[in-house]
């Protein structure tokens, strides 16, 4: 997830979205599927075969059902969406004809609504035709309260979505509308074929085999799954003729040193998604010459949030890190801004990331012109922080190493996933805090629970039930409007909506929303770009949260590998139709 998405529920995510998604899909099969039963690590290697590695497992292959960004990998290889995004930002058409402009007539002056035009002669893997009823019925689907959709939040402003004819569509928002070109886009909006998940349009919708072996456009199509594992065969239908690739396999659950070992130094695999391993370790690997680590910055940020909430007082109904219970320092704006103090992003940055992060200390870092890079500055302080600590009452009152104020002493809970470069980012971060006189107690949880939707699972993020924690989110689009909204008042993550809103920070400002709402209205470019730097500043100026690292998406890539073009607002396997074996030296 990254955690790009992949930060929980409803985005996608490291990561990171890519998004957070909503909880529970379908498990994958257990049972056989007719695959062979020898792993695939134990196999000799076919140069027929693209090999894919994963930290985790996907668990559906329909994006719209995601619970991770392994989700959103796995499925933008079968199904696609209108258009998507190359790494300058630019839209590009996928599914449709042509991006909507104002010359070709798709989008109107009032900015209420935008046309696009499909492809012709677009089949489904099954050989029905593609037409603007799939397009109009995946916004059905995507709507439905009954299905829950992870990417239910791309699509809110959306009034309707017309099929005017086979090869017209017709979206109509419900006001003026600036980022009319989210819903559809990129991973969060791939299209489904309407006459296979018209059946399960409601409360079954998790559990449909569709959502394992979905029919799709796109250049492969689901073979059979293996414990950890998808196969993939190519699309018989494909519009773009058949794809380089016998079979594709992607693996998941595996450990992220391990998969840049596979694909940097044995040659054994051609990919490994977004590679957190310290950057000296990638150095090493890379020296064996199998393959090279792919480093592409998009809106990734590496993220320490602080509560301003009690995690350990309950309400009466039993929740925690609630609005009703402020946090007994961290909602006094000079402690939080002494820890931003006590954050040394430099060392983070070059011992850690090195070539795949950048020290930073803003929210939104990518495209350009919407960010400035540089804009907020930062500084590494402990003498200003001490001043800071002094100044709101916090001491050690009885030599203890331990500031207190009331009786009580200034304790955090510091939480976050368990990787290797993120307990070390802890220790640095704890080792100055400590210093400062603060008690850190240092808390790792499993992946899996860490990025977990599922209303029951407490150590998730979104539950919050830290003082501190630490992780990777950004916008995975190039507008941003998605990613600023997430720090509204109405998107607070509560026990009242199952923690399945995006903003965990519980941050809640009436001057951010009305200028976000401004923002998100206003249809000059360049108007909109300074109104969402004013958003970031603003953020930074009450440290709603602590952005540390601009991360790059780090991808390991066989040298053998050819044709991949790398983005950062879509799935790295969004150009997978263009991927084929190449010759090495």
């Amino acid at each position: 997830m990254t955690d790009k998405c992949r930060y929980l529920p409803r985005l996608v995510a490291s990561c990171v979205l890519i998004g957070f998604v909503a909880v529970g899909c379908s498990q994958p099969p257990t049972a056989d599927t007719g695959l062979e039963t020898t792993t695939v690590e134990s196999r000799q290697r076919d140069l027929n075969t693209l090999r894919l590695l994963y930290s985790r497992v996907p668990v559906t292959l329909n994006p719209h059902l995601a619970t991770g960004i392994q989700d959103f990998e796995a499925g933008r290889i079968v199904l696609e969406p209108l258009a998507t995004a190359n790494e300058r930002g630019e839209l590009v058409p996928v599914l449709a004809a042509a991006i909507p402009t104002a010359d070709n007539g798709g989008i109107t002056d009032d900015g209420k609504s935008v046309t696009w035009q499909l492809k012709l002669d677009v089949q489904w893997s099954d050989g029905e035709a593609f037409t603007a009823e799939d397009v109009a019925f995946t916004f059905d689907f995507v709507s439905n309260p009954q299905v829950g959709a992870a990417t239910a939040q791309y699509y809110e402003g959306v009034e309707s979505v017309e099929a005017i004819d086979e090869q017209t569509v017709k979206i109509t928002f419900t006001d003026v509308t600036a980022a009319w070109q989210i819903p559809f886009t990129g991973q969060t909006g791939v299209i489904l074929p309407k006459h296979i998940f018209e059946s399960v349009n409601g409360p079954d919708a998790r559990t449909a085999e569709a959502n394992l072996s979905p029919i799709g456009t796109g250049p492969y199509q689901v073979d059979g799954w293996q414990t950890g594992s998808i196969r993939f065969t190519p699309n018989p239908n494909y519009r773009e003729g058949k794809p380089a690739f016998e079979t594709v396999e992607l693996a998941g659950g595996l450990a992220p040193y391990a998969a840049a070992r596979e694909v940097l130094s044995t040659g054994e695999a051609d990919f490994a998604h977004n590679l957190q391993v310290e950057v000296e370790l990638l150095k090493d690997l890379q020296q064996d010459g199998q393959g090279v680590v792919d480093t592409v910055f998009g809106g990734l940020v590496e993220r320490i949030m602080l509560n301003p909430t009690d995690p350990f007082a309950e309400t009466d109904s039993g929740e925690r890190s609630s609005l009703q219970a402020p946090h007994p320092f961290l909602n006094d704006v000079r402690v939080r801004q002494a820890i931003a103090y006590a954050i040394d992003r430099d060392t983070i940055a070059e011992a850690l990331y090195g070539f795949t992060g950048r020290p930073t200390a803003q929210l939104l870092v990518a495209p350009r012109p919407f960010a400035s890079p540089g804009t907020v500055p930062y500084e590494y302080d402990l003498a200003k922080a001490e001043a800071l600590l002094d100044e709101s009452g916090w001491i050690d009152t009885d030599d203890d190493g331990i500031r207190d104020r009331d009786g009580k002493n200034m304790e955090i809970v510091f939480q976050t996933s368990v990787n290797p470069v993120r307990q070390k980012t802890q220790t640095l971060v704890a080792e100055s805090l400590e210093t400062l006189g603060m008690d850190v107690d240092i808390k790792r949880i499993r992946v899996d629970d860490f990025f977990s939707g599922d209303p029951e699972q407490t150590n998730s993020i979104n539950h919050f039930y830290a003082d501190m924690q630490a992780y990777t989110t950004g916008n995975d689009h190039p507008d941003p409007t998605i990613y600023l909204g997430w720090w509204t008042c109405d998107q607070i993550a509560t026990q009242a909506n199952q923690w399945q809103t995006p903003n965990n920070a519980r941050y809640c400002n009436p001057e951010y929303d009305a200028l976000f709402t401004v923002a998100k209205q206003e249809l000059n470019p360049e108007r909109r770009a300074a109104l969402f730097q004013e958003l970031d500043a603003l953020l930074a100026a009450d440290v709603a949260v602590i952005p540390i690292v601009h991360r790059a998406i780090a991808n390991g890539i066989s040298k053998s590998l050819g044709g991949v073009e790398s983005t950062p607002w879509d799935a790295s396997t969004w150009d997978i139709a263009n991927w084929q074996r190449q010759p090495t030296e």
